[in-house]
């Protein structure tokens, strides 16, 4: 069985670590971002317009993937939890999903979005659009 996971694009944001990410994408500090998109996946962009709203997957690729309990929202207030009760990118196979407004497709290959709450150099590995009626 042929199991590969393939990175599209790369986010670039004004957000550069962990800890000053938004844990989601409606709190404070959630920004425009850029995705670039390899070259190779250019006819996958094919039907994207402005005002689109999408879910784009994400591999976390500096979270902790050790991880199997954490303390929701990392307030050591909140009692200790399973990480898949929780959206913490610390996990084993760390996925982010993200809900944005794509505001502009730009040459050479560029989606803007917002608010995105990934960090800078984020892998972005699928967009989907939003399901309609949801």
């Amino acid at each position: 069985m042929d199991m590969q996971l393939a990175v599209i694009g790369t986010i670039h944001s004004d957000i550069k670590d962990l800890a000053s990410a938004p844990k989601m994408e409606d709190e404070a500090g959630a920004v425009r971002a850029r995705i670039e998109i390899d070259p190779a996946y250019a006819e996958g962009l094919d039907g994207l317009e402005p005002g689109a709203k999408l879910e784009l997957f994400t591999w976390f690729h500096k979270s902790d993937r050790s991880v199997l309990k954490v303390h929701p929202r990392g307030n050591k207030d909140n009692p200790v939890r399973g990480v898949f009760s929780t959206r913490s990118p610390a996990r084993p196979n760390p996925i982010g999903l993200h809900r944005v407004t794509l505001v502009a497709v730009e040459e050479p290959l560029t989606l803007v979005v917002e608010p995105l709450e990934a960090i800078d150099g984020t892998p972005v590995i699928d967009i989907k659009p939003k399901p309609r009626g949801r």
